[in-house]
């Protein structure tokens, strides 16, 4: 039996932001962790186009507004809006909006495709 401790604790204020596709990105919950998903907080200022192959991504609006672009449909978020997008969907949100973005499986940052 394991005594070790299996836990992650994070704080965004504590995490450099890097730029990338969809904005200001702080990684929560990393690839290299071993979770079975990825945790980012993300700020958002008019995304690129994109879709993951074989990463599914829920986002939780923490706050901000806009819209967001799923295929062929057009979307509102607002603060406390959550979305699920599916591996192969294309997406990108508009707007300047703050939001916590749950991947999964891990890996999502190699899984990027842009289309614009």
């Amino acid at each position: 039996m394991s005594t070790r401790t299996a836990y992650l604790r994070r704080d965004p204020a504590a995490i450099k932001p890097w730029a990338e596709t969809c904005g200001q990105i702080r990684c929560l919950v990393e690839e290299a962790d071993g979770a079975a998903a990825e945790v980012h907080h993300v700020e958002i200022d008019d995304a690129r186009l994109h879709y993951h192959e074989r990463t599914d991504e829920f986002y939780y609006v923490i706050d901000g507004q806009g819209t967001m672009v799923l295929d062929d449909d057009v979307i509102e978020l607002h603060k406390g809006v959550v979305v699920y997008v599916p591996r192969g969907v294309k997406h990108k949100a508009i707007g300047k909006l703050t939001v916590l973005t749950v991947c999964i499986p891990r890996g999502v940052l190699a899984d990027v495709h842009e289309v614009e």
